[in-house]
């Protein structure tokens, strides 16, 4: 069973249990809150069998969206991934920034930045060139997280990103003694590449807030990038 539906069982059970114990106090009738257990159960379990969980992804995902901190954790965990894969020469193949969107772009789970990973393949590349591009691949997992720690000084996402770099260092025969030291080792870099490109990072916040094309946050992002090379030009040049 889907986690998403399990905790939506979860909270069903709580909730029960909470107006049996305050009902008397509320001359609340026991009936109300165990029907309407019933059906929140019911509903998850007909959306494990019959959508994969996807129902309830797509319902917490909505009444967790209703926060704006929320959606600004999002926007800044995504943009992170999106500009460090940008700065890393990744191809970025779309995105999404909710359940929704992902859902109807027939994406899994919440969506996120997606990417271009055939050049992965152990067929592809050589030994060299894939142990390159595997770090390459490992910033730019952990960069939603970097960007997130980065403004506010945690992260509440990045359990997919997370298990998508364990499960590729899994695939290509690592041990797991190194998976915990490859994430940190990751967010670090992520973060000074985010802190470099600070300008270029704020600007696509916002074009993904506008839910500007891959294209046109590209855009935004080289005429940051160029503008802030001007800059420090001009800085170099008043000191020689």
């Amino acid at each position: 069973m889907e986690q998403t539906a399990l905790n939506l069982i979860a909270i069903g059970v709580f909730g029960m249990t909470l107006s049996a114990l305050l009902g008397p106090m509320f001359n609340i009738s026991p009936v109300i809150p165990a029907v309407t257990t019933l059906g929140v159960l019911s509903l998850a379990t007909l959306d494990s069998f019959n959508f994969q969980g996807k129902g309830a992804t797509l319902l917490i995902d909505w009444l967790a969206g209703t926060r704006s901190q929320h959606r600004d954790r999002i926007l800044r965990h995504e943009a992170g991934h999106f500009l460090v894969a940008y700065l890393l020469g990744i191809p970025i193949t779309g995105y999404t920034l909710t359940a929704w969107e992902a859902f109807k772009q027939g994406q899994p789970g919440l969506g996120g930045v997606t990417f271009d990973t055939e050049v992965l393949s152990p067929d592809v590349l050589d030994v060299r060139q894939l142990q390159l591009t595997l770090d390459r691949f490992c910033k730019v997992w952990m960069a939603g997280i970097a960007a997130e720690t980065l403004v506010y000084g945690s992260a509440e996402g990045g359990v997919e990103d997370r298990q998508k770099l364990r499960e590729t260092l899994t695939l290509l025969g690592r041990q797991g003694s190194e998976f915990q030291l490859k994430e940190r080792l990751a967010i670090r870099q992520a973060q000074t590449l985010i802190q470099e490109h600070w300008e270029s990072y704020e600007a696509l916040v916002a074009a993904l807030e506008q839910r500007a094309s891959v294209a046109e946050c590209y855009q935004v992002i080289q005429q940051h990038y160029q503008s802030s090379e001007v800059a420090a030009e001009k800085v170099v040049g008043s000191q020689d």
